[in-house]
C-alpha cells in the first residue's frame, strides 16, 4: 500500500489508549493493529503470541536489533524491551490497511519521527495523576511497587505531550471514543483533498 498511513496512540500506562485502539479496530475496517514485540512475560494466560504481542526472548530481541529489523524499539522497564518490527508494518500495508499503534510515549515519538508526514501521533492523557492511579489499581494486575514506578514514569511522560500532533483527554469514555474516531477520520480522509 503506497499510501498507507500510521496512526499512533501513546500515553502513560492506564490512560486508556488500549481501550481507544480496540474501539477503533472494531469500528474502522480500514485500520489494523501493529502487534508489538516484547521480552516481557505474558501477564495473563489469555495473552496470545502473534495476536497480543510477539513474545521474544531477550536474546532473539537483541539479534533483531542488531539486524536492524525494528522501526523503533525501547527498553521500557529494566530488562523489558518493546519494539515495532518493520515486517509487521509492511505486512499490514500490503493488506491495504492503515496501521494503528498502541505504544509508550518514547516509542510513539520514534514512530512519529520515522513515518513523518505519513503519521498522526496522538497523546492520550487523563486530567490528573489521581485518576491514573485509580485506573492502575482497578486493574488488579500491578504490585504496589509497579504502580509507583508507573506513576513516576507517567509524570515524566506527560512532559512530552506537546511533541505529539494531537492531545486527547481520556475522561468520559463515549466522548473520548468519538473524539478519537473523528481525529482518525479527519486525518485519513480530509474533506479538502
Amino acid at each position: 500500500m503506497n499510501n498507507g498511513k500510521a496512526i499512533i496512540f501513546s500515553a502513560p500506562s492506564g490512560s486508556g489508549k488500549t481501550t481507544i485502539v480496540r474501539h477503533l479496530l472494531k469500528t474502522c475496517d480500514y485500520l489494523d493493529f501493529s502487534i508489538s514485540a516484547t521480552t516481557r512475560p505474558r501477564r495473563e494466560a489469555r495473552e496470545i503470541d502473534g495476536k497480543d504481542y510477539y513474545f521474544l526472548s531477550s536474546e532473539v530481541f537483541k539479534q533483531k536489533i542488531a539486524r536492524n529489523e525494528f522501526v523503533e524499539w525501547e527498553e521500557v522497564y529494566d530488562g523489558n524491551y518493546y519494539g515495532t518490527l518493520s515486517s509487521e508494518v509492511d505486512r499490514l500495508w500490503a493488506m491495504g490497511k492503515h496501521v494503528v499503534f498502541d505504544v509508550d510515549v518514547k516509542g510513539g515519538l520514534k514512530l512519529k519521527e520515522h513515518f513523518k508526514d505519513r503519521a498522526l501521533a496522538v497523546f492520550v492523557r487523563v486530567q490528573d495523576l489521581a485518576i491514573l492511579e485509580k485506573r492502575l489499581r482497578h486493574r488488579n494486575t500491578e504490585s504496589e511497587e509497579s504502580i509507583k514506578r508507573r506513576l513516576a514514569k507517567a509524570t515524566y511522560e506527560m512532559t512530552f505531550e506537546n511533541e505529539f500532533d494531537k492531545i486527547l483527554i481520556s475522561d468520559k469514555l463515549e466522548k473520548t471514543l468519538k473524539t478519537a474516531e473523528d481525529l482518525v477520520t479527519s486525518y485519513l480522509f480530509p474533506k479538502n483533498s
